[in-house]
Formats: C-alpha cells, sequence, structure tokens
C-alpha cells in the first residue's frame, strides 16, 4: 500500500511541480508526519527537493515534463532527420501504431501522401493536419490531455487492443544500457505499452540527446525493440550494445 502511494505521489508531484505537506495530506488522507518520511524517500532516491512546509520537484528530472509545442519545437532539426530515416521502414508497413509524441508527429506529417498506410494513434494534434493527409487516420479516441496533445485512459487501450499492426512507432525521454527506455509520463506509457503488446516490431526514434539521459519511469527492456532510428552516429559502445540485442540501428 504504500509503495503504491508513494508512486502516485511521485506522479501527482511531477506534475504539480512544487507541493506541500498539507496538501498530500488532504490528498491521501494520512497524517503529514506520514507525508514527511514519504518525501524524504522520494529526496534520498534523488527525486524532489524538501523545502520548508512541502517539497519541488527536481528539474532534472521535470525539464522533461514541458508543454507539447514546448517539445515540438524543442530539437526540430533533430526530430525532421529522424522523421526521415524512419520513412522508408514505415512506407510499407501497411498498419502502424503510432504515439502521441512530437518526434512521431512529425514522422506522420512526412508521410501524409500515404494512401496505402492505416495509422492507429492517440495523438489529438495530428487531426488538426488530417484534411490534408491521403493516409487512413483511426483516432483511439480517450480522455483528452491538453497537454500533451493525446488521449489517455482504459478508453484509448481498449480502442487499440480491437487492432493488430506490423509496427508500433514511438518517441522516448531517455535510454540507459543499465535502465531500459524511459519516460516521463505514466498515464502516457501505459498507452505505449499496449501499442508494443499488439504490434510485430517496434521502431524506437530517439534523437543523439536522449542517449544516457534518466527520465521519470521505465518504458521497455532492449530486447522488446526492433529498430532504432536516430539523428547521429551513436558511440562505439552503443552499437555494440545493439548488436547484442539484435537491434537494426538506423542512422544518417
Amino acid at each position: 500500500m504504500a509503495k503504491n502511494r508513494l508512486e502516485q505521489m511521485k506522479q501527482y508531484i511531477h506534475e504539480k511541480g512544487k507541493v506541500t505537506v498539507s496538501e498530500l495530506s488532504k490528498q491521501w488522507n494520512i497524517t503529514e508526519e506520514t507525508v514527511r518520511r514519504d518525501l524524504d524517500k522520494l529526496e534520498a532516491d534523488g527525486i524532489l527537493t524538501r523545502i520548508h512546509g512541502g517539497a519541488i520537484w527536481n528539474e532534472s528530472i521535470r525539464h522533461e515534463g514541458i508543454y507539447f509545442y514546448q517539445r515540438q519545437r524543442r530539437n526540430f532539426a533533430a526530430k525532421r532527420k529522424l522523421a526521415t530515416l524512419a520513412l522508408p521502414l514505415i512506407k510499407s508497413s501497411g498498419v502502424i501504431f503510432a504515439d502521441a509524441s512530437s518526434t512521431v508527429l512529425e514522422m506522420l506529417r512526412l508521410l501524409a501522401d500515404e494512401p496505402n498506410l492505416i495509422v492507429v494513434t492517440n495523438s489529438a494534434e495530428i487531426f488538426l493536419d488530417s484534411a490534408k493527409m491521403k493516409m487512413h487516420l483511426i483516432s483511439t479516441g480517450g480522455i483528452f490531455n491538453n497537454n500533451s496533445m493525446s488521449f489517455q485512459g482504459e478508453v484509448t487501450k481498449n480502442a487499440i487492443r480491437k487492432y493488430n499492426a506490423k509496427l508500433a512507432v514511438i518517441g522516448c525521454k531517455g535510454m540507459t544500457m543499465e535502465q531500459g527506455v524511459l519516460d516521463s509520463y505514466e498515464s502516457e506509457a501505459e498507452i505505449k505499452k499496449v501499442m508494443l503488446e499488439q504490434a510485430d516490431q517496434v521502431v524506437l526514434l530517439i534523437d543523439h540527446t536522449k542517449f544516457d539521459q534518466i527520465a521519470f519511469l521505465k518504458l521497455i527492456d532492449f530486447d522488446q525493440i526492433n529498430y532504432v532510428v536516430t539523428d547521429r552516429c551513436p558511440s562505439d559502445s552503443w552499437i555494440e550494445f545493439f548488436k547484442e540485442y539484435h537491434i537494426q540501428l538506423i542512422y544518417e
């Protein structure tokens, strides 16, 4: 029970950025002493910094949870290169799952004139461009998240489970050899995991800045990935690492 509360509290503080002890006490109906002990544990894990009367989410992790349009503008040249490199792999796939990440969105925009491509996605942003697209778009629907411009929740997951796809194309917030592929929001990670379950193969789009970077939570292990598409040649250690896992590496 305490472990579940800590996980829920991490997500809550992550979204809020700054919280008070009294606020958390009311949120979980626990004593302020219990809240302080929980915050001490999270601070010991490097998750947050204690301040008088509360806590602040550490910027080293919190900077990943920024609004969708800010994410979209960051490293735009790298996102466009990634999207371009992924095109030959995606074009002949027939049916794909596409997550709501800004990099995957850029790829879908470049695939707009592919009439034989069927895309099942929880992205809401892509439908603003749908009038210009020849591809067949299927929206999962679900609970709309304005920050990520995406649909989430059980309705979204159940919609994905209705389909089977050749590829699941996803982005992430970080990746380390020790911890696997990492993401920022649990609600979004849950959607990606269902896509992975329903797809034959997995394509990870990741720019060079996210290698060896820590993010909030684990998304998947490397043995679940078939392709890694990135904008620069990784280090020799990463190249050997991908070979060990039989992951096809695509870069320019």
